[in-house]
Formats: C-alpha cells, sequence, structure tokens
C-alpha cells in the first residue's frame, strides 16, 4: 500500500444545477442543489484513498458546522486527520459550483481557513513526511504552505506533485524543485506564455516547463487524455489516449487524475501505466455528480479495465 501526504484545500462544495449559465446581472431559475465535500486538496486525497492508498491529509478548517462535516468526511474515508488545523477564528472554505446541460461548470472559491496554512502549520506534519512515499500539493492554499512542502520534500528527497490549480504566479526556482506537474491545458498556457489548443501546443509547452527544470510535466487534456514529457527519459510528449464515457459532471476530473496518478506512480506503475489508469480515473469520475463523493473506487476502475 502507497502512503501519500495531501497538503492543500478543504472547502464545502455548493453546487446548483443551470439550464444555462447566467450573464452578468442575470438570474437564472436552476435545480436541484447539492452539498457535499470538496476543495482540490481534499478531492485528492478522496480520489487517492478510494484507489487504496494510505492518506493523511494537511489542512485548515474552520469551528463550524462544515469544518465537524469535513472531519467526518475524512474520517469516513479512511484518511488521517491528525494534522488537520482548527481555526478559531476563519471560517470553513466555501465554493459556488454551477453546472450546466453539458456538464460544464463555473466554480467561485472562498478558500477562508485553508487560504491561510502557515509554513509551522505544514511542518507539524513532518513525522508523515517521513514516511511518505509521495507527496502532493496544489495551489488552492496560502503560496508559503506550497513552498513550504516543496522544500521539506526536497530536504527528505521525496517526489513531488504539484497540480498548480488554481493558477497563481509561482517562481522558476519552486518550478525546478518540483518531480511531477500536472496543469491541465489553461494552466500551461499561463505558465509558458504557450497557448495549448492542441496536443502540438501542449508538447511544446510541455517541453518549456521541462527546461524549467521539472522532471515530468503531465498535461491533462480532458478527452484527449494527457500528454507526457520526461527531462530525462522516453517519453517526450507521448499523447496518453483518453478514456470514453458520458460526462455528467466535469467538476472534479482534475482532482481525481492527480489523487489516483498518486496512487499509481507511488505503487511502482511505471509513468505511462500511470498516466493511463488515472485517465481512467478522471473519466469514471465525471460519470457521477459531485466532486469528492464522485471519486471512483479501485474496484470500479478495476470493472472498467477487464
Amino acid at each position: 500500500m502507497s502512503n501519500i501526504v495531501v497538503v492543500g484545500s478543504y472547502v464545502t462544495d455548493l453546487t446548483a444545477r443551470t439550464p444555462h449559465m447566467p450573464k452578468p446581472g442575470e438570474t437564472v431559475l436552476g435545480g436541484p442543489f447539492r452539498m457535499g465535500p470538496g476543495g482540490k486538496g481534499g478531492n485528492q486525497a478522496v480520489a487517492a484513498a478510494r484507489q487504496g492508498a494510505e492518506v493523511t491529509m494537511v489542512t485548515k478548517i474552520g469551528n463550524d458546522l462544515f469544518g465537524e462535516n469535513a472531519m467526518n468526511n475524512f474520517t469516513n474515508e479512511g484518511i488521517n486527520t491528525s494534522y488537520i488545523v482548527v481555526d478559531e477564528e476563519e471560517s470553513t472554505g466555501a465554493a459556488l459550483i454551477t453546472v450546466d446541460t453539458s456538464s460544464e461548470n463555473m466554480i467561485v472559491v472562498s478558500l477562508g481557513a485553508c487560504g491561510k496554512i502557515t509554513k509551522e502549520e505544514v511542518t507539524r506534519s513532518l513525522p508523515e513526511f517521513e514516511k511518505a512515499d509521495i507527496i502532493l500539493v496544489q495551489l488552492e492554499t496560502s503560496i508559503e504552505a506550497v513552498e513550504e512542502t516543496i522544500r521539506i520534500a526536497n530536504e527528505l528527497n521525496k517526489p513531488v506533485i504539484l497540480n498548480p490549480a488554481p493558477y497563481q504566479e509561482i517562481s522558476d526556482e519552486l518550478l525546478s524543485k518540483v518531480t511531477y506537474l500536472t496543469p491541465n491545458e489553461t494552466e500551461a498556457g499561463l505558465l509558458t506564455g504557450i497557448e495549448v489548443t492542441d496536443v502540438s501546443s501542449a508538447r511544446e509547452a510541455a517541453k518549456k516547463l521541462t527546461n524549467k527544470g521539472v522532471d515530468v510535466v503531465i498535461i491533462t487534456l480532458g478527452k484527449q487524455g494527457c500528454l507526457v514529457y520526461e527531462r530525462n527519459g522516453d517519453s517526450q510528449g507521448e499523447q496518453i489516449e483518453g478514456f470514453p464515457v458520458k460526462s455528467v459532471d466535469t467538476t472534479g476530473a482534475g482532482d481525481a487524475f492527480n489523487g489516483a496518478f498518486a496512487t499509481f506512480i507511488s505503487e511502482g506503475k511505471s509513468l505511462k501505466e500511470s498516466a493511463r489508469l488515472a485517465n481512467m480515473v478522471g473519466a469514471l469520475s465525471v460519470t457521477k455528480e459531485g466532486t469528492a463523493p464522485a471519486m471512483p473506487y479501485r474496484k470500479d476502475l478495476e470493472t472498467a479495465v477487464q
């Protein structure tokens, strides 16, 4: 069993279906409404746990109902909550999500407590970092927490995955310390200044990112799967095909991919096989509504592989 530390966000997802995305100033009658666990860090932790990893979650929540729900949800998923900090002043984060009839989504995130994770709160998790096979972090929290996570991973010689979402400006120095970088097309474009519209432009962007020192760049391409580019290796911009499914809600697909990829690569599977299986997990996640609740289990993947 792989051991993964996830440092990142937890927010409560507040999701409404809508016949179309409202224009500025427009009120749309939609429905149904759903509330559930979310946040990129929380979603990726659940995705990894459901694929069989032993997961420790490092985040910060408020002393409120949403925070209480967070602890219950992580416990029910078998995730270690020993390093989740409860903030007595800030509220638990929330995400306002709108999903239209084409399964496309728009999201506004209010990070609350998890946006103020300090480097000291990351460092107190050192015992779990030392045991970890891989460390997974996103940009949906304070940059201070991200930088400290990557610093500790490097110091301990642990591989680290950075999912640069939602996009924030980060230094080339930080990128040079990343083992696996997993942007989508938009994030890859913002990181490089190259508009990513197809596999060819994704390959160009990935090469530019490896030139900054990243060991492996994996650009997720939605239905087209992903593109894998190694700085020193055989995969120099190889496309790993997607897994065709009927989409219901695409909201957590990237998180499903990242949590699953962390699990498979830390189990010792090859880079391409890990990416292929993570594509399948990401695809399976969009066949259900929600984010964390939609993350597939290992048995779902095994059924799909057959």
